[in-house]
């Protein structure tokens, strides 16, 4: 991967970590519950989750260009139709509400690494979404499997920091989106929509 590509690539991941997305959101809730310390073991459920989802995307992805080689160009413009779709579902999406004032239940860690997990796995979206979104760095005439690998690490690391960053600043977070959820809701949309436009353009 070149190394522009690889950081709009970091910066992207960046991005999409922070939109809202249910993962996000219980990380938020059991960090205002549990504290952060604890939710360590959500964050680390669903980054397992989101690793066993871009594993099987990109089985999908490395399976269709070995089919045919004008597949590329046609993940591309799908998955760019597909992030513009998705952009315009977050633009109108209501703000986030996190119920976080319950009393704080004693749940085993377990309980919220399986939580974390189940969360990341059982959103058939995010599976779409790494779908459309990796072809778009993706380059064919390159051996896959390296690509692959760099990108699942990146994200999957992406994914930890931010959504520890999340978990420690709970209680901070949560009046801001409750506030102006609106708002970020639109940012990270127009955000999506953009991507969706300029990333198929890429070579």
């Amino acid at each position: 991967m070149a190394t522009h590509t690889l950081l709009i690539y970091i910066l992207a991941a960046f991005g999409l970590s922070l939109t809202p997305g249910p993962n996000s959101l219980l990380v938020l809730t059991h960090g205002a519950i549990y504290g952060h310390r604890r939710t360590w073991l959500t964050v680390w459920g669903g980054a397992l989750g989101f690793l066993l989802l871009i594993a099987l995307s990109m089985a999908g992805i490395g399976a269709l260009l070995k089919a045919s080689a004008h597949a590329l160009i046609v993940l591309k413009l799908i998955g760019g139709a597909y992030l513009i779709w998705l952009g315009i579902q977050l633009w109108r999406s209501p703000p986030v509400m996190v119920a976080a004032d319950a009393p704080a239940a004693q749940t085993s860690g377990s309980a919220m690494f399986r939580q974390g997990l189940l969360t990341a796995i059982s959103n058939p979206k995010a599976l779409l979404f790494y779908g459309a979104f990796l072809p778009q760095f993706v380059d064919a005439t390159r051996d896959l499997l390296p690509q692959f690998i760099l990108m699942t690490t990146i994200f999957v690391a992406v994914e930890i920091l931010v959504e520890w960053l999340l978990a420690l600043l709970a209680h901070r977070i949560r009046p801001l989106l409750q506030r102006a959820g609106r708002k970020f809701n639109q940012v990270c949309g127009g955000m999506f929509m953009a991507m969706g436009v300029a990333l198929p353009m890429t070579r």
